[in-house]
């Protein structure tokens, strides 16, 4: 039984080193590099509009969106006069700008008042009343307007 037992060590040892040989032979695997965040290619905020005076109206809008919504959500008396200052307060030439009245033939609060600016050939229109605050964009009329109708003048 000695003998049994002394045979079984020598297997376990020649294949214990054998094991090791072996070992010895395998490719170690290649170390992958670890991705890094690109940071000229990470994503970043959209970029806040901007006016632009040489532009289109469909280029500005925008940013007249922008300036519109700020206003409306400050909440405060909203008539054209306020739509009409907040805009040249913007950037916009109020020369180029035309309201709607804000008030109605008996002294009521209008239910709508448009405003609009000009840009090079091109209308920024704004609505805002009781369906709340709209936009869009139109070519200017032959009339040189963007508004058709009666508008108040803008006096102050």
């Amino acid at each position: 039984m000695a003998s049994r037992i002394a045979r079984a060590a020598v297997v376990v040892a020649l294949a214990g080193i054998g094991a090791l040989t072996l070992a010895g032979c395998v490719d170690a695997p290649e170390p992958t590099p670890t991705p890094t965040a690109d940071v000229s290619s990470a994503p970043s905020a959209p970029a806040e509009p901007e006016i632009d005076l040489d532009g289109s109206a469909t280029q500005n809008l925008p940013y007249f969106d922008r300036v519109n919504n700020e206003l409306v959500s400050a909440g405060g008396a909203l008539d054209g006069r306020a739509f009409i200052d907040n805009l040249v307060a913007a950037g916009y030439p109020k020369t180029d700008m035309e309201v709607t009245a804000d008030r109605t033939a008996i002294d009521l609060a209008a239910d709508n008042i448009q405003f609009s600016v000009r840009l090079n050939g091109t209308c920024l229109i704004g609505q805002y009343g009781n369906i709340g605050y709209a936009s869009t964009t139109a070519q200017l009329l032959s009339t040189g307007r963007c508004l058709v109708g009666a508008t108040r003048p803008i006096d102050w």
